[in-house]
C-alpha cells in the first residue's frame, strides 16, 4: 500500500541489481515509489517486474565509468542512490572518483537527495586499496553533492547472500577447513535492516547529510562464525585455526590467481577485523533495531543438512 512519503517519488539505485539493491528495490516498490533500476547488467533485476504496477519500474544500461549513461539514469529523479562497488578492477573509477562523477551528475540533474553505499573501514589514507578507494569515495560524494548521507554498513548478510552461502557450502562439503583470521572480530549486519536504514533516509530530511555506521548487533569471531554455520548444518566438522603468517603468505602466494579464496588486500582487511568503530551514529539513529544472524541460521542452512528437510537433528 502506497502509504509511504515515497509515494509517487523517482528514485534511481544506480548498481540496483545486486544484493543489496534488490532488496531496496523490493522496499522501494512496497512503498509506492517510482524505480528506475540502473546498472551494467539491468537484465539481472527483470525478476522485480511482479513486483510492480504499471509505469512504476523503468530499468537503464549504466556504466558508472561512463558518464553519459549516468546522466540519462538520474535524469528526473527525485532521489539517488549509489549502490556501486567492487573489490578489483579499477576501483577509482568506479567506488572512488567514480563515485564523486555519480553524485555530480546527480545533484546537476536537479536530485533532492543522494544516498551513497560505502562500507566500515572506508579510509582515504588507507594502504589496502579497497578502503582507500571506498574512503576517497566518501570525500568525492559530499564535495559534489552538499548534504549526501553516507551509510557505511559492516558485512551484508541474508538468505540467498554470498557470505553465509559460501560459508555453508564449504561446510556442509567438507569434513575440515581452514580458517583464516579466526580471532579477527566481524559485526554482520542483515541485508533488510541496512535496506529499512536507506528507506528511512531518504523519507525523512532530518536524517540526511551524515555519514552513519551500520554493524549488526552481536560481534563474532571468524572461527565462531564457521562453528556456529556447522551448529546450525548439524555437522560435526573440524576447524584448523591458521596462524596470521600462515595466512598472509597464502594469500599473497595466491591471490592473483582467477577464483582464488582470498586475495592479498582481503586477507589484511579480514585481519583487521570488521566493527564499527563507535564514533559515528548508527541504527539508533534512525529508529531501527538491528536483528542478529541467530534469529535466521538454523532455518537458511536447512539446505545444507544431510538431508535437508528430512534431517532428524539429534536430541
Amino acid at each position: 500500500m502506497a502509504s509511504s512519503a515515497m509515494a509517487g517519488k523517482l528514485v534511481t539505485l544506480i548498481g540496483g541489481s545486486g544484493f543489496l539493491g534488490t532488496y531496496v528495490a523490493q522496499e522501494l516498490l512496497a512503498k509506492g515509489a517510482r524505480l528506475r533500476v540502473a546498472s551494467r547488467n539491468p537484465d539481472k533485476s527483470w525478476h522485480l517486474k511482479p513486483l510492480a504496477n504499471l509505469g512504476q519500474l523503468q530499468f537503464a544500461r549504466v556504466d558508472v565509468r561512463n558518464p553519459q549513461s549516468v546522466a540519462a539514469a538520474v535524469a528526473g529523479a527525485d532521489f539517488v542512490v549509489n549502490l556501486v562497488g567492487a573489490f578489483d578492477g579499477d576501483l577509482d573509477s568506479v567506488q572512488g572518483s567514480g563515485a564523486g562523477k555519480v553524485a555530480e551528475l546527480a545533484k546537476q540533474a536537479g536530485a533532492k537527495a543522494f544516498v551513497h553505499i560505502s562500507a566500515i573501514g572506508a579510509n582515504a589514507d588507507s594502504e589496502i586499496e579497497y578502503q582507500r578507494s571506498k574512503g576517497e569515495g566518501e570525500i568525492a560524494v559530499t564535495e559534489a553533492f552538499p548534504g549526501a548521507t553516507i551509510l557505511r554498513p559492516s558485512i551484508l548478510f541474508g538468505e540467498d547472500d554470498e557470505f553465509l552461502n559460501m560459508f555453508g557450502k564449504l561446510i556442509a562439503a567438507l569434513p575440515a577447513l581452514p580458517v583464516f583470521a579466526p580471532d579477527a572480530r566481524l559485526q554482520p549486519v542483515f541485508v533488510d535492516d541496512v535496506t529499512a536504514a536507506i528507506v528511512t533516509v531518504l523519507e525523512n530530511d532530518s536524517l540526511a547529510g551524515k555519514t552513519y555506521e551500520l554493524a549488526g548487533p552481536e560481534t563474532v569471531t571468524m572461527l565462531q562464525l564457521n562453528q556456529r554455520i556447522a551448529k546450525a548444518q548439524d555437522r560435526n566438522r573440524g576447524f584448523l585455526p591458521l596462524p596470521d603468517f600462515v595466512g598472509r603468505t597464502f594469500a599473497s602466494l595466491t591471490g592473483w590467481l582467477p577464483g582464488a579464496p582470498i586475495t592479498g588486500d582481503q586477507y589484511a582487511m579480514l585481519a583487521m577485523g570488521n566493527v564499527a568503530s563507535g564514533d559515528l551514529p548508527g541504527f539508533a539513529r534512525l529508529g531501527i533495531t538491528p536483528r542478529p544472524m541467530e534469529l535466521f541460521l538454523d532455518r537458511w542452512m536447512v539446505q545444507y543438512r544431510k538431508h535437508g528437510r528430512f534431517h532428524e537433528t539429534a536430541a
